[in-house]
């Protein structure tokens, strides 16, 4: 059967898991009790056994769609023969403190409103366990149901039936008629709620959070639509944010690079937290900020980690077959067991960053992070595993000695602001100064003109874009300049689309482009002072948007979206560009930020 665009898909979340809405109306993705739990609805990746929830009215195979404004609420209108319909589709969620979690009602709405004629609606439900494996029971009558072992239940008033593990209710409505289908996902059933108030709360909810931005700069209604998304993919429970809500999205259509990315990646931890605080979500960062310091503890810092903080083994699910056939699906990461060293880069940048903008960094979590720089100032000339979880030898990657320097850079930083005069603080120095220097003499390679992948390569590298946009050398450095053509010339696709290598990864095919680049390559070329350049490459690659305004991890030559989605590395990254675009005119000014000169 044919799969949906992965970009065509509807994103909603309650800040505790998600769900996924394809252009027919049919959910095809539902992680419970979190978004690191079982997908009892999972066609996303088996159209014959995955679970899902269909909602069709008859005559109107594919509504038009939009998200209210400000929101994560999708408003679907279904112009059918005889009659018009509106749904709206929400996780539902109340307005709370702006320092506490977003409550959850734990509750997946779906209402419709007859706006004209009469429709004649059907809504089945067919969710099931483990991850597609198993059929569930129902039990239940007047309109109240429950999934026999699941945490599923489902509230709908019109007339129902069950067959074969599927819940069906159908009726025709006429115009001024509202219904609803409420899935909860608790452990314990709520009463049924009014939808209309659920509708109001939840609009009322994410409008709050929205106008809390105070940012009216270049490319807002894109920035704040990106933000929105990224506090979607928050886990309020304990401040984690995953870097996307889905797993094994093929980054090559029928290939092996099927990746489960509910995990939280520290390599966006500093992007994260300058996004929130730069668009005035302060709380949401201050929260994701101590759920970082609070890994801190460990002796060794893993490059991911679930959403409670811990990790779990890698698998495959045989009894899956992929989106449109890419096997295999996979669940967990090994690379949670990958040494990853520009991970202590990130960590160090985030609470560098987060201290200058709040100064709330206390004498106890300092006391935890300085470890980790002891750690690279031992360790910074051993090689690692790299950014891109390339699955082979370790090896001595540029990009990863670039983030061991900004680790050490901002261990020395921090200990000066906070009055730490140990004595490590000057080995941190000598380490540090050393690394920039080993940098510059091997990790450029004078006879292609370029920094490149790894020493003693001359593969190239987009991860490297990321040396100006971290203070290393100065965006116009004419090293940078060249490094930045020879990437174009040489990993863009498509327009305005790059590639992350090409070097061999021990894995058969290849990938698309790597959207995180390709918005890097924005800030890059504002950093050069090529301002016109990069606003052409973001206005390229904002026509690339799915028709929601959302972003998977990849994009393939001809605009086909890969890998899993929507993701938030991608979305960080444009929020970046947008605001190095934003504060173009003044590049003192921004190279000074990109070394964190302070706020």
């Amino acid at each position: 059967m044919t799969c949906p665009p992965i970009d065509s898909y509807a994103f909603l979340s309650d800040t505790h898991t998600a769900a996924l809405v394809a252009a027919d109306g049919a959910v095809e993705w539902l992680c419970v009790p979190h978004f690191a739990g079982d997908a009892l609805l999972a066609r996303l990746l088996d159209r014959r056994t995955g679970g899902a929830l269909d909602l069709t009215v008859a005559g109107c195979p594919q509504p038009s769609r939009r998200y209210l404004p400000g929101t994560l609420v999708l408003e679907s209108r279904y112009e059918a023969p005889d009659g018009t319909a509106i749904v709206h589709d929400f996780l539902a969620v109340t307005p709370s403190d702006l320092a506490e979690p977003l409550p959850t009602d734990k509750l997946l709405v779906r209402r419709v409103t007859v706006e004209q004629g009469t429709v004649r609606l059907d809504i089945r439900v067919r969710p099931r366990i483990g991850y597609g494996a198993q059929a569930v029971t129902w039990e239940g009558d007047d309109g109240r149901w429950r999934a026999v072992h699941t945490p599923l239940h489902v509230h709908c008033d019109l007339p129902s039936e069950v067959a074969d593990g599927t819940l069906r209710f159908a009726a025709e409505l006429s115009a001024g008629q509202t219904t609803a289908l409420l899935l909860g996902y608790g452990d314990t059933p709520a009463a049924p709620a009014d939808p209309d108030e659920l509708l109001r709360r939840t609009c009322r909810t994410w409008e709050k959070w929205s106008a809390r931005s105070t940012y009216s700069g270049f490319g807002a209604d894109t920035v704040r639509h990106s933000a929105a998304v990224l506090r979607g993919l928050a886990f309020d429970e304990t401040g984690a944010l995953i870097a996307a809500p889905t797993t094994s999205l093929p980054e090559e259509i029928g290939g092996v690079r099927n990746w489960d990315y509910r995990y939280v990646w520290h390599r966006d931890a500093a992007l994260l937290l300058l996004a929130l605080f730069r668009l005035g979500h302060a709380e949401e960062g201050r929260r994701y900020l101590h759920f970082l310091i609070s890994l801190c503890s460990k002796e060794l810092l893993s490059p991911l980690v679930g959403i409670h903080g811990t990790t779990t083994q890698e698998r495959e699910l045989p009894h899956l077959e992929g989106y449109a056939g890419s096997q295999p699906v996979r669940i967990g990461n090994e690379a949670a067991e990958q040494v990853q060293f520009d991970t202590y880069g990130h960590v160090l940048d985030a609470a560098l960053a987060y201290h200058q903008l709040t100064g709330e960094l206390t004498r106890e979590q300092w006391s935890l992070l300085r470890k980790h720089v002891d750690v690279m100032a031992d360790r910074w000339h051993e090689p690692d595993h790299g950014t891109w979880e390339v699955r082979g030898p370790r090896r001595h990657y540029v990009n990863t000695k670039v983030m061991t320097w900004v680790c050490l850079d901002r261990g020395i930083r921090l200990a000066e602001l906070l009055g730490d005069s140990s004595a490590s603080v000057e080995r941190w120095r000598t380490a540090r100064d050393t690394v920039h220097a080993e940098v510059l003499e091997r990790g450029f390679d004078a006879q292609v003109g370029s920094f490149v992948m790894e020493y003693g390569s001359t593969e190239l590298d987009a991860s490297v874009l990321r040396i100006p946009l971290v203070g290393f050398l100065p965006g116009d450095d004419p090293r940078m300049l060249a490094t930045i053509d020879r990437i174009r010339a040489e990993l863009e696709i498509g327009p305005a689309l790059l590639r992350r290598y090409k070097a061999d990864d021990g894995l058969p095919g290849t990938e698309g482009a790597f959207l995180l680049c390709s918005f890097e390559l924005v800030s890059a070329l504002v950093l050069a002072g090529r301002r016109d350049e990069a606003h052409e490459v973001f206005a390229q690659l904002l026509k690339y948007a799915g028709p929601l305004g959302l972003y998977a991890e990849q994009l393939d030559a001809d605009g086909t979206a890969l890998g899993n989605y929507p993701q938030a590395f991608t979305h960080l990254a444009l929020i970046e560009a947008a605001l190095n675009l934003d504060g173009a005119s003044n590049r003192d000014a921004l190279h000074a930020w990109a070394s964190r000169g302070g706020p």
